[in-house]
């Protein structure tokens, strides 16, 4: 309950005086009589252009918003200068407020006014005198203010002199020369021309990029086109991914975004585009075609380039939150449509519940809120040709009322979905909230990025673990998480490096954050890196700290890519991308942000390049390197070979003393011979065994080779003491022999002899 003082705060503000909302509602349906809206239909919601039954050509709008009292169309001349158009959608179907409008055609902008009650004490936030986006757009057209937001954009008054109390005042002023407009789109495209890989999750090798900064500053991509989908769709875009081998490129938020105020006032942008706005549109500011629907087709050329080369493409997408921020953010669509239909609310309704961090989090409960999301990844799916998602703060979404429920209604509708439950799925398994960390939760037909994974393999090469027991585990596919409920081991999404934090180099050369350039005093980002410098905080000119980062970054890589589970690198980690320091660019719309091809002409960074293509061309040649089901540990026939042993550098198998001991050095045998499951013919599944010898202490150390049963010979395949790889000698060891391994070095043997 408000304290009096509040209350005579409230009313003294612009809106007081403002005429009961039923004589708004009754003056908005009398300006509409006689006008050409028809009944239309209350489905599909958002705006659909067909053909009526009379032969005559217009556009259907569906809007839900439940608790309104009026909802006016607004529709805008093709010239950026206004002429706005006004209709009273009259109709209302189970709180969908629809209409069928002839002669409006693609390519029209429009937006909606939507009337109620100014009451934020109870969660109320209608303001008709702002200009709301339709959730529901599948393109959206114009910007916000690059300078910052207008303060027209807020439904109160956002500069009141009293803080405490700006959003209970509601502002009149008209927003709709500040704001983006939707575009009627018609997109008849049926795919048929088009073919999904549909890669298998165990031989996945997943690609996390930036649709604009890894094409901004590629040589080989005309100017026009860089930053851009038809950028990512170049054939030389295209040629990098191809040679690296990966299978799935998953694309930071694509979803029409909206940058923040601050950020704008300091001349920064949202890079990351973490700040969504519209579930249906594809970003805007990504199309070199054009943003009046043209940025549709050019996303759906792009996914057509990427199938056509055998590459899946997975969106990343953020389901948890909007634009809109808390209640002293912007109204820009949902705070506007229906704030508490849409949005979690605190018990004092004026406030967000926030469990992600950024002011606000959607209301996955409601069925309103249910199907907006499942409209849009089917939406995704079927009509833009994607093959999968990953969901921010993906705990968020599994709340039911307030805990984590791994029974919550969204993650019921998911498993159940024809549609939806044969995409890929990842979650980041967490949210802010208490309770939010989920790592190994989510139910079948999820994968999870795994953050133990990253944690350990970056422990392990800095020689920080305190034995290798974690490191066993992450390993092997992290059994210890994941084998339960029938989950495989490509429940695992294994990362050394995400797009939030350092780099792979940068891993390697800073041992503290530098986000100077973020304007927020460097208090921006984790502090928790596990990272080492190596001699020098960021960029030296001593060759012997930057052989041994190479080297460590060819230890990182290379772990990576024998790991069971499915393994993701970041865009331009092949090739040594550095911001300097900065583990939270998410603002560096720049080249602190962007991928440096430049590195490519670079001796030491092209061999790093291609022992990645090396490793992952060794992947999919090898199913004993990408596991469908979990090791077992037990021996299969009378010679006691197991498919998975672990031995110490003494060549004998780990004792459980063993894995509680400090060590830094670890050997891991796959046998080829013992992999459960058929091929596609029936048959059985067999391949090489490997020695993978991972040995992170400073000095070297001698290894001896398992003799009998595991192998009578062993060649080196790669060593990661080697800067090229292509000059790592044939030769081969017999079992028994004690080979060198040197300080910060992985080896990988073949056995050759059994």
């Amino acid at each position: 309950m408000s304290s009096a003082a509040e209350q005579e705060a409230v009313a003294d503000g612009p809106a007081a005086g403002d005429p009961h909302p039923a004589v708004v509602v009754n003056a908005v349906r009398r300006g509409a009589s006689g006008g050409p809206v028809r009944p239309g239909s209350s489905t599909p919601l958002g705006a659909r252009f067909r053909v009526g039954p009379d032969g005559v050509a217009g556009t259907n709008f569906a809007l839900w918003a439940g608790g309104a009292e009026a909802v006016e169309l607004c529709l805008f001349d093709d010239g950026r200068g206004g002429g706005e158009q006004r209709l009273h959608l009259a109709e209302l179907t189970h709180e969908i407020w629809h209409g069928f409008v002839p002669g409006v055609l693609p390519g029209r902008r429009y937006g909606y006014r939507v009337h109620g009650r100014w009451d934020p004490w109870t969660g109320s936030r209608w303001n008709p005198a702002k200009l709301l986006l339709d959730p529901y757009a599948r393109a959206v057209d114009g910007e916000y203010a690059a300078c910052g937001l207008a303060p027209e954009v807020y439904g109160h008054v956002r500069d009141w002199p009293d803080q405490h109390l700006a959003d209970t005042v509601r502002d009149d002023r008209d927003s709709a020369p500040y704001v983006p407009k939707g575009v009627v789109v018609h997109d008849d495209d049926d795919w048929a021309d088009d073919r999904r890989p549909k890669t298998p999750w165990a031989d996945s090798v997943i690609y996390e990029l930036h649709v604009r900064g890894f094409t901004r500053r590629h040589p080989d991509i005309p100017e026009e086109l860089r930053g851009t989908y038809a950028g990512l769709a170049h054939p030389a875009a295209i040629a990098h991914l191809v040679r690296l081998g990966v299978t799935a490129v998953e694309l930071l938020p694509v979803h029409q975004f909206a940058h923040e105020d601050h950020l704008l006032r300091r001349g920064l942008r949202n890079y990351w585009g973490y700040n969504s706005v519209g579930y249906f549109a594809p970003h805007a500011g990504y199309a070199a075609t054009g943003t009046t629907g043209q940025q549709v087709g050019e996303f759906k050329r792009m996914v057509r380039a990427l199938h056509a080369a055998g590459i899946e493409v997975i969106l990343d997408v953020v389901y948890n939150h909007t634009a809109e921020a808390g209640e002293f953010g912007p109204t820009l669509s949902l705070k506007g449509i229906d704030n508490r239909g849409y949005y979690r609310l605190r018990p004092d309704a004026r406030r967000y519940a926030d469990y992600t961090g950024c002011g606000n989090t959607l209301h996955l409960v409601r069925p309103q809120v249910l199907r907006l999301i499942t409209d849009s990844l089917r939406y995704w799916v079927t009509e833009m040709g994607v093959d999968g998602f990953r969901f921010d703060l993906a705990a968020a979404l599994a709340r039911s009322m307030h805990d984590v429920d791994m029974l919550s209604p969204f993650l019921a509708v998911i498993a159940q979905d024809p549609v939806l439950r044969r995409v890929k799925l990842i979650a980041e398994p967490w949210d802010v909230g208490a309770g939010g960390y989920q790592v190994g939760a989510f139910p079948p037909l999820w994968t999870e990025w795994n953050d133990r994974y990253r944690d350990a393999v970056r422990d392990f090469w800095r020689h920080a673990l305190p034995d290798v027991r974690e490191m066993g585990y992450r390993l092997s596919g992290s059994s210890d998480l994941y084998a339960w409920g029938g989950r495989r081991p490509y429940a695992s999404v294994n990362f050394v490096t995400a797009h939030d934090g350092f780099t792979l180099r940068d891993l390697v050369s800073y041992e503290r954050k530098h986000n100077e350039a973020n304007g927020e005093g460097n208090r921006d980002g984790t502090d928790d890196n596990r990272s080492a410098n190596h001699g020098a905080e960021g960029e030296t000119g001593d060759e012997g700290v930057r052989a041994l980062r190479r080297r460590q970054l060819r230890n990182l890589l290379t772990t990576l890519l024998l790991s069971t589970g499915v393994p993701m690198l970041v865009a331009g980690d092949e090739l040594g991308r550095t911001q300097h320091g900065n583990n939270n660019a998410y603002c560096q719309d720049n080249e602190v942000g962007w991928v440096d091809w430049s590195l490519l002409a670079d001796p030491g960074w092209r061999a790093l390049f291609d022992l990645v293509c090396r490793l992952i061309s060794l992947r999919h040649a090898h199913p004993v390197l990408r596991r469908r089901a979990f090791f077992s540990g037990r021996a299969h026939s009378a010679d006691g070979l197991r498919d998975l042993a672990w031995f110490t550098a003494r060549g004998t198998e780990m004792t459980e003393g063993d894995w509680y001991a400090p060590a830094a050095t670890l050997g891991m045998y796959l046998s080829g011979r013992d992999i459960p499951g058929r091929d596609e013919r029936g048959e059985a599944v067999v391949d090489d065994s490997f020695l993978a010898v991972l040995h992170a202490g400073e000095s070297a150390v001698e290894f001896v080779l398992p003799g009998p049963p595991w192998a009578e010979r062993y060649e080196v395949v790669v060593d990661t003491g080697r800067e090229e790889q292509a000059r790592v000698p044939e030769v081969e060891h017999p079992a028994g022999a004690a080979i060198t391994v040197p300080g910060r070095t992985v080896l990988l043997l073949r056995v050759t002899g059994v």
